[in-house]
């Protein structure tokens, strides 16, 4: 219930704390955008009781990678390309300039059920990747990342590390490698 003893005054200073990015008060409307900070336990946050370590584990693993990956999306979006896409550009970038085969790309993929012959078409089209049929085996294709699709990785790189930084600077490197070693042997069945 709202007390109605606090005043607006009391009630910013109480949001300014909680690390809100932007806070409007109009009178006595209060417009709040983005809560960054704030530490939430996830029953609290799918409204959830009584699960087990089990459960809480892996619906933590679930809901962090939702946040993760909608901010990547919001990064993407600005240049017409999908974070799958961009996965496919940094495997080829990698390859330094020697060509990839869709197995190659297929195997490097972070997420392992995307299309990437559909991925690599719509690169095609923009003119970010190169394909053509393999010579020593005509049924396989040859991919390699463009000029363009280079300038495209220099240009994501330091963004795409600022979003990344938003999820780790809360972190210590010890728990930044406690969080690797436990997702690592997390995956491990």
């Amino acid at each position: 219930m709202f007390n109605k003893n606090l005043t607006i005054k009391t009630i910013a200073n109480t949001l300014n704390q909680l690390k809100f990015v932007h806070t409007n008060i109009v009178g006595t409307n209060v417009t709040i955008t983005t809560i960054t900070g704030v530490i939430m336990k996830i029953e609290d946050i799918i409204k959830s009781e009584n699960m087990t370590l089990s459960k809480q584990a892996i619906m933590n693993v679930m809901y962090t990678h939702s946040i993760v990956a909608e901010n990547i999306y919001d990064v993407m979006k600005a240049y017409d390309l999908s974070p799958e896409q961009y996965n496919v550009l940094r495997i080829l970038r990698g390859q330094k300039g020697k060509p990839a085969n869709m197995g190659i790309i297929q195997d490097r993929m972070i997420a392992k059920t995307s299309n990437t012959t559909r991925l690599v078409d719509k690169l095609l089209l923009k003119d970010l990747v190169n394909r053509k049929v393999c010579p020593g085996n005509r049924r396989q294709m040859e991919i390699t990342i463009t000029g363009k699709g280079l300038e495209l990785l220099i240009e994501l790189d330091p963004k795409v590390d600022e979003h990344e930084a938003k999820f780790t600077n809360n972190l210590t490197i010890q728990e930044q490698e406690q969080l690797i070693n436990l997702l690592e042997k997390y995956r491990t069945i």
